[in-house]
């Protein structure tokens, strides 16, 4: 009987490889999904349906309830992947400018950054009440801001007795969050000019002279 040697293309793929594979095309289309919701927030579908996903996406319907079985794995694999997307944004700011420096360079950069997170944080805000998940990420933007705040005003907030230093810490990092953002672009303050306000309440709030270099 004549024995056959098989060539390379014969050969089965290694169940390694084979796993490997199907594992990288997984990730690639749960991220596809995820920016594809991030897409779709960012164009005003505050609810978008699984169909707009899945179209947007490029894939079947079905594959969404596969990979994830339900809304709070969406949210989660969507909050980390707009952390990621927000922190790319983001240029350290040396703490050994002088003060005004620093909250110039603070507030421009948050306002900026509040602005770009103002249509995924709007759709975010419907679904908060119900998803544990989405509070989480709120609790984490909020806590990033605190130790940003920390690590550049220290000095600033040093001066004050403990009970003080954590009001207005609270304080800053209140007034450099979203909600107080869209206070102002709601209420008529282009970016510009909400960035001014901005600089104004965290001079203020820090008890800085803004003559102060």
């Amino acid at each position: 009987m004549s024995t056959t040697t098989p060539t390379d293309e014969s050969v089965a793929e290694p169940p390694l490889e084979r796993s490997d594979g199907r594992t990288a095309r997984a990730t690639r289309t749960r991220q596809s999904i995820v920016d594809a919701l991030l897409g779709l927030l960012e164009e005003g579908e505050l609810q978008p349906t699984a169909t707009q996903i899945a179209s947007r996406a490029g894939i079947s319907l079905r594959l969404i309830y596969h990979h994830f079985g339900d809304l709070e794995s969406l949210f989660r694999a969507t909050a980390d992947r707009q952390t990621e997307r927000a922190a790319s944004l983001v240029q350290p700011i040396d703490p050994a400018l002088g003060v005004n420096e620093r909250i110039a360079a603070f507030c421009e950069q948050r306002g900026r950054m509040l602005e770009w997170l103002t249509p995924v944080r709007r759709a975010a805000i419907l679904h908060e009440p119900f998803s544990p998940e989405l509070r989480r990420a709120r609790d984490r933007f909020m806590d990033r801001s605190k130790a940003e705040v920390v690590r550049l005003f220290d000095a600033e907030l040093a001066h004050a007795d403990e009970d003080e230093r954590q009001e207005r810490l609270a304080a800053v990092a209140a007034t450099s969050s979203w909600g107080f953002w869209d206070t102002l672009r709601s209420t008529g303050h282009d970016v510009d000019e909400a960035v001014g306000v901005l600089r104004r309440a965290v001079t203020a709030l820090l008890g800085v002279d803004a003559e102060t270099h």
